[in-house]
């Protein structure tokens, strides 16, 4: 009989841990090309949570915005057809659990190849997953960044 209770205790034990509460970390960038302006529009999409935690400040704040700026120009570099373009950054918005934040690269008139560093909260959060959709004249495509994959290329 005990051995039948600690069969069933030892089993109720992984059925509770299963159902605990594990962060999922992630981000979601959209990246368009406006072809009047010749530039790449990025929005970045982040749980305010994360990003205050590793920047140490609270999202509700005026320093915020200075703040995620000097982090995106510091984790995030493109390259288009082979050169490193400038990025913008144009702006961050905070609405309760995230935070967007908008940034640009101009004068480009043609995209053979786009090639793309984001460590955006990897080195804080190693099992961080960044996601970035790009669309370019008619063409989606991928890209998926991660601890040990931090950088990654499409052509057009």
């Amino acid at each position: 009989m005990k051995k039948i209770i600690s069969i069933i205790a030892v089993g109720l034990i992984f059925v509770a841990m299963s159902f605990t509460l594990s962060d999922f970390y992630s981000s979601l960038t959209k990246v368009d090309y406006v072809e009047g302006s010749k530039t790449l529009k990025f929005s970045t999409k982040l749980n305010s949570g994360h990003i205050s935690q590793v920047l140490k400040i609270n999202p509700n704040t005026t320093a915020f915005e200075a703040e995620v700026k000097k982090y995106v120009n510091s984790h995030i570099d493109v390259y288009v057809n082979g050169q490193n373009k400038t990025l913008t950054f144009t702006g961050s918005q905070v609405n309760g659990e995230t935070v967007w934040v908008y940034y640009e690269a101009g004068g480009i008139s043609d995209i053979s190849s786009l090639k793309i560093k984001n460590n955006i909260l990897l080195d804080v959060f190693p099992k961080q997953m960044n996601l970035v959709n790009i669309a370019y004249k008619g063409s989606q495509k991928n890209m998926t960044f991660m601890k040990g994959k931090e950088v990654n290329e499409v052509s057009f």
